[in-house]
């Protein structure tokens, strides 16, 4: 036997026990329940990676909606495909803080928005629900955690729910079924580069 055959007997030996292991959590995971995903981090991608879960729920023919509450006017590419394709959109359209410098105003948006996202917390007809940049809600006090915990928790058993921001809330990281932390190791933004349509927004 040459050493190269040697090489690839063991990487099958490895590859196989890697089989083996992954078959027997695939195996053991027998309880079937909606997810609840948190995305969190200081680092690009949050956003899109829960547009990704909700672009994938509707590739499989399942009922999306969305609620965004860090975003202005502006135009969304993520809206424009997927509202097309049925997905709701509930958006806080203020800016918030660093455009209105008016909590209240900022406050009484956020509520109005969080109103429709309870709405779909109860409606078993929606598969996924995205509530984009949620966490700083929570964060600043302009919806209250106590609300969000207890409407997560009553909501529909094979809904699924995605938060997305910065600096989610320990309690909703310990009640959540996945956590993703996106670190930034380096952004455009901060080397001068303007934001690109498509791919930054």
């Amino acid at each position: 036997m040459t050493s190269e055959t040697n090489k690839e007997v063991r990487h099958k030996a490895r590859q196989q026990k890697v089989k083996e292991q992954v078959d027997a959590k695939v195996a053991a995971a027998q309880e079937e329940k909606g997810l609840l995903l948190i995305i969190t981090g200081n680092g690009k991608g949050k956003s899109t990676s829960g547009f990704g879960t909700v672009a994938r729920a509707v590739g499989h023919g399942l009922n999306a909606a969305v609620a965004q509450f860090i975003k202005g006017t502006w135009d969304n590419g993520e809206r424009n495909l997927l509202e097309k394709l049925g997905v709701e959109f509930q958006v806080m359209a203020t800016g918030f803080t660093w455009e209105t410098q008016n909590k209240a105003a900022d406050t009484d948006a956020a509520q109005r928005v969080w109103q429709e996202c309870k709405r779909m917390l109860q409606d078993d007809a929606i598969d996924v629900v995205l509530f984009d940049e949620l966490t700083y809600m929570v964060s600043y006090g302009y919806i209250d955690l106590d609300e969000v915990v207890e409407a997560l928790t009553n909501r529909p058993k094979m809904q699924s729910v995605v938060i997305t921001g910065r600096g989610a809330h320990r309690t909703l990281i310990e009640m959540a079924d996945t956590v993703s932390e996106v670190k930034n190791v380096k952004h455009a933004f901060e080397s001068g580069v303007k934001a690109l349509k498509g791919v930054d927004w």
